[in-house]
């Protein structure tokens, strides 16, 4: 038997139940950067200055979902796909970040929304997935506290105008990684750098996941709320203490700082005493502001990272060892290939009391995909995914609660600062030409999806 034809590998032994889907984000799939009165996002900001992306490349195009939702839709119809998550353009229906809203952005995602339930397929919105208004962030963005303020009238309106058909919500994807990535080292969008724009992005940005969280239970009727969080696991190179503790260290900066305060846990400053800086922003009633019940908790979890201590590294004292200096099996990404780090993150989140049910909110691999003859051979995406529903399925027979699991992504996308280079899609996109093709890691995943 070859690795095809895994006799477990029946969608059916995950139960009846079990959420299969794949993942999408606005700036990522919709290009029309500026069409129909779209405002300019943070993203489209920094894709235009100079050596912030690779290749120069920018994402005004992108795969051009704006124009192709039906067809796109209609491919993850053909690949018996139940669940379509994607985001929504804060920009895109308040152009400014606040009022006035934009009425041709509300119509298009009622259009792509109404599309997605005539195909039978079920919408998950994501409400923030990374594309700030730029008009926001000349005031601050999220290191200004009205921040959250303004996400709230954001979530309004899309509450109000598609909460009648949406039902399944996430409110904030990966703080961890855009506050990080963009308030604090400067590698992503809006480019800040520095630990008092990362401490004031992280907490207003927990404050703004719990009031938005609210703001759904107040206005949506039946809602299934959530949020996702990125998560690695992390392993230290060697068990010398220094090293143990180094990645104590790195664990709670990644998997812990962000959840917690969710769970009513507060922020765990004892184990990353940098947190405490955080006491300068924390108002008297925050406290009882950060947080909230929320319906299931999406974890997105790629890799896992080997960490050592580190004297130069400022606040943390660690640093890590790439897959490239350690000569493992990786990603276009970089990213080492390492299935059982799902089982370990399951096992990890299942020791949290306070979460109610799991999904996977994001999983997958970056090849370089080429098309040939019609057709891509992405065994090694194939193999992955395959690999890690093996590790997901491990933990949740020994008891870890896991109901989901959405592939990183439909198609291929613009990836954020690593631009088109890196591939992660189900489906092939030819960026000149705009045309589909399923990889055979797709048409895999429509025969195990196939109703029996």
């Amino acid at each position: 038997m070859n690795k095809l034809e895994r006799s477990f590998l029946n969608k059916d032994q995950f139960g009846k139940d079990f959420l299969w889907g794949v993942s999408t984000a606005a700036f990522q799939i919709e290009g029309a950067h500026e069409a129909d009165g779209k405002g300019l996002s943070i993203w489209d900001v920094f894709t235009k200055q100079k050596g912030k992306i690779k290749n120069g490349h920018h994402a005004d195009n992108a795969c051009d979902f704006y124009n192709f939702y039906k067809n796109d839709i209609q491919l993850a119809r053909e690949l018996n796909i139940p669940n379509f998550r994607f985001s929504i353009s804060w920009s895109r229906i308040m152009p400014s970040g606040i009022h006035p809203i934009n009425q041709a952005g509300i119509d298009y995602y009622n259009k792509v929304i109404d599309f997605l339930l005539e195909c039978e397929i079920e919408p998950w919105v994501t409400l923030y997935h990374w594309d700030l208004p730029h008009s926001l962030e000349l005031k601050g963005g999220w290191t200004n506290r009205e921040c959250i303020f303004w996400f709230s009238e954001y979530t309004e309106v899309c509450a109000h105008h598609f909460g009648d058909r949406v039902k399944n919500w996430m409110v904030i994807n990966e703080p961890s990684v855009f506050t990080g990535a963009g308030y604090f080292l400067g590698i992503h969008a809006p480019g800040k750098k520095g630990i008092t724009n990362y401490l004031k992005a992280m907490h207003h940005v927990t404050l703004a996941t719990t009031a938005g969280a609210k703001i759904l239970r107040h206005n949506v009727q039946n809602a299934n709320i959530g949020t996702t969080f990125s998560c690695t696991h992390i392993e230290p190179e060697t068990q010398k203490q220094k090293d143990i503790e180094a990645t104590k260290r790195v664990d709670t900066l990644l998997n812990r700082t962000f959840i917690e305060p969710l769970l009513g846990l507060g922020y765990p400053q004892d184990d990353l005493p940098v947190l405490k800086k955080l006491n300068n922003y924390i108002l008297a009633d925050d406290k009882n502001n950060m947080a909230f019940d929320f319906d299931f908790i999406g974890l997105q979890s790629y890799t896992r990272e080997i960490v050592k201590s580190s004297l130069f590294t400022p606040y943390i004292g660690a640093e890590l060892v790439s897959a490239e200096k350690r000569n493992v099996i990786s990603t276009t990404m970089g990213w080492e290939i390492y299935p059982p780090a799902l089982y370990y993150i399951l096992q990890k989140f299942n020791a949290y009391k306070g979460i109610k049910k799991i999904i996977i909110t994001e999983n997958g691999a970056a090849f370089p995909d080429t098309v040939s003859n019609g057709k891509v051979y992405d065994i090694k995406r194939t193999h992955y995914i395959q690999d890690n529903l093996e590790q997901l399925f491990k933990a949740k027979q020994e008891g870890c609660k896991v109901d989901g699991y959405f592939v990183w992504s439909l198609t291929d996308n613009f990836e954020w600062a690593e631009g088109y280079n890196a591939r992660f899609g189900l489906i092939h996109v030819d960026f000149d030409t705009q045309k589909r093709t399923i990889k055979q890691s797709g048409l895999w995943f429509r025969d195990f999806l196939e109703k029996k």
